[in-house]
């Protein structure tokens, strides 16, 4: 037992080195993802205009721009605000698509789940200096949802009319990718 004592005794100092060349290496740069920011230090204040919608669904728009809105606000190192005058940089978009597609179908050949796509184009735009620091013309985002029941499943208004929940998550989830991409240089 002497012996078993002597051993771990002689580990003691080397587990204690170990912690603290852990806590030594806990401030060498790594932090956790999406509170980073690669832009430049000179934008502060983001301009996020009421999207542009180019498709027949009403008021996709303001759930959208809402959206981002909110997720830059999150992030909480700029301003917001919906007009470019005084802003530093801006993002606009413009919703060039929106389609429905049959995803799941039941033995009597029924759709049971359908797809909704969702196809945006994004730019952000260092205002000084009048550069685009990121875009993408076609940014597609996909939402699944079951088939409630009703008529019009294929028609973008009633699934917009019926199925908040599903363009809610679809609507969180494009707001995060873009606030992320413009952030974090992704």
């Amino acid at each position: 037992m002497s012996s078993w004592r002597r051993r771990s005794g002689a580990r003691a100092p080397v587990f204690v080195g170990l912690l603290l060349a852990a806590a030594v290496q806990g401030g060498c740069g790594y932090s956790l993802a999406g509170r980073g920011s690669f832009l430049p230090e000179s934008i502060r204040t983001i301009a996020v205009p009421l999207f542009t919608n180019q498709t027949s669904v009403f008021e996709v728009e303001q759930q959208l721009t809402d959206k981002v809105r909110s997720e830059l606000i999150g992030r909480g190192k700029y301003r917001v605000v919906p007009e470019t005058t005084g802003a530093d940089a801006s993002l606009v978009g413009t919703i060039t698509s929106i389609s429905i597609a049959p995803s799941a179908f039941n033995a009597d050949r029924q759709a049971t789940r359908y797809a909704v796509t969702v196809v945006v184009n994004i730019e952000f735009r260092d205002l000084a200096n009048d550069k685009v620091l990121w875009s993408n013309p076609s940014l597609s985002f996909r939402e699944e949802y079951e088939v409630t029941t009703g008529t019009g499943a294929l028609d973008p208004n009633a699934f917009f009319g019926q199925n908040q929940n599903a363009f809610e998550r679809l609507s969180q989830d494009f707001a995060r990718t873009v606030v992320s991409a413009i952030l974090e240089a992704f």
